[in-house]
């Protein structure tokens, strides 16, 4: 593997102009992380992606590469492109092992983070190194969010969250798990015991629905709560999986890896409208899950998925449409149905919380440096885009991280 490292960075070009860093949501370093590779300066290329990027290990495993650095490398014009991730995963593994990440100094300013997902440990590891004082409130038993409760074990091993934790420990933060903030410890609460700022990154736990008959049946399940803990479950021998996005491939190969015998992917349109990335449905494919394309589900009920079949037509002003096909419907027979189409946001705060507002679709407003419609409370992440990707969540939530700090040292000079 060292070998194949090496030969990758020798076989960097060292753009001045980088696509690779460009089409980086957090634009990594790429040529200057290479280059201290190159020279042996494992530890200082570490320390350049940490600084940059807190989750650089969690990053390097579950970014859509072919959408950022792979797919907009030049090498890749003409041939393979330069694996710069997996340089990155194994210049992070090291520095999260060896490393001591130092605090600058102490402040007396105490903040408030609810949610440990990406933009919560994020915001967490850039505020305690400055010196605030740091409490992630979670109501799960423990942090990482999405990271440990919707991807699953087999893409991104749990003991990287659990290193994350380690060293947030470290430097000085603390953890409240089992805590809903909202009913009972309100952020009212938080700020009367002396919070000079709060941090809402709670993610997007409620499962869309699809709103068709039959969701309540004991046969079927949402994608989000069967991830979390998919032991639990005893789907049978045969289950259909409706939805084509990566939340959808998760479930349907953590099926499969968990006994069911047959998984399908239902999905009312074609396999280059699937919203999954390209290397999420190759991996699905290979671990067996089959996909039965153009059906749209009508009704779930005990022996299965009762759907149409469904084919794209162009419109007169030359739009393409989807319509449904007269007399074609159908019982799609399983054991089990789990429902993938999207996620949207608890409102335990916002129901709890004066001065929050959120659009239409329970989403918080907050402007581009996470200032929420509340003074002193600030938000990013999907509980304020809808779901992105975890790259994007850590992007957003450094800028946010940069508002707190200002928003602070404001409140010390009045």
């Amino acid at each position: 593997m060292i070998t194949f490292l090496k030969n990758e960075a020798d076989r960097c070009l060292m753009c001045k102009n980088p696509r690779c860093k460009q089409h980086c949501p957090i634009s990594t370093p790429i040529p200057e992380v290479i280059a201290l590779y190159k020279e042996g300066k494992i530890k200082e290329a570490g320390e350049m992606l940490f600084k940059n990027n807190p989750l650089s290990l969690i990053c390097s495993i579950v970014c859509p590469h072919e959408e950022q650095c792979k797919g907009n490398c030049i090498r890749g014009i003409k041939g393979e492109p330069v694996h710069f991730y997996e340089i990155e995963k194994e210049i992070s593994t090291e520095f999260l092992e060896k490393a001591e990440i130092i605090v600058e100094n102490k402040l007396k300013d105490r903040i408030a983070i609810i949610g440990g997902g990406p933009a919560g440990i994020t915001i967490a590891f850039v505020l305690a190194t400055k010196g605030y004082k740091v409490t992630i409130f979670d109501s799960h038993e423990k942090i990482g969010g999405v990271l440990r409760y919707g991807i699953p074990e087999f893409r991104l091993p749990r003991t990287i969250i659990d290193e994350l934790e380690n060293k947030l420990i470290q430097v000085g933060v603390k953890i409240r798990p089992n805590t809903l903030i909202g009913p009972v410890v309100t952020l009212d609460k938080l700020f009367k015991d002396g919070y000079s700022a709060a941090f809402i990154g709670t993610g997007v736990w409620n499962p869309r629905t699809l709103d068709i008959k039959g969701e309540t049946l004991g046969n079927s399940h949402y994608a989000i709560d069967y991830l979390k803990s998919p032991s639990v479950y005893r789907l049978g021998t045969k289950v259909c999986v409706i939805g084509a996005g990566n939340v959808a491939m998760d479930a349907a190969r953590t099926a499969k890896q968990n006994g069911a015998k047959e998984v399908y992917v239902l999905y009312r349109k074609g396999v280059e409208d699937m919203p999954a990335t390209k290397v999420e449905i190759e991996e699905a494919k290979a671990d067996g899950i089959e996909f039965k394309l153009y059906k749209a589900p009508l009704e779930i009920t005990e022996e299965g998925v009762r759907y149409i079949e469904t084919k794209k037509v162009v419109l007169e002003d030359g739009r393409v449409d989807l319509v449904s096909i007269e007399g074609s419907e159908n019982i799609f027979e399983c054991d089990s149905v789990i429902i993938a189409i999207s996620q949207l946001p608890k409102n335990n705060i916002v129901n709890n919380t004066k001065g929050l507002e959120t659009n239409k679709s329970g989403l918080l407003l907050a402007d581009h440096t996470g200032h929420t419609t509340r003074n002193g409370v600030f938000a990013s992440g999907d509980v304020v885009t809808g779901a992105k990707t975890v790259v994007q969540a850590v992007a957003d939530a450094k800028n946010v991280a940069e508002a707190i700090d200002e928003y602070c040292n404001k409140l010390r000079a009045l």
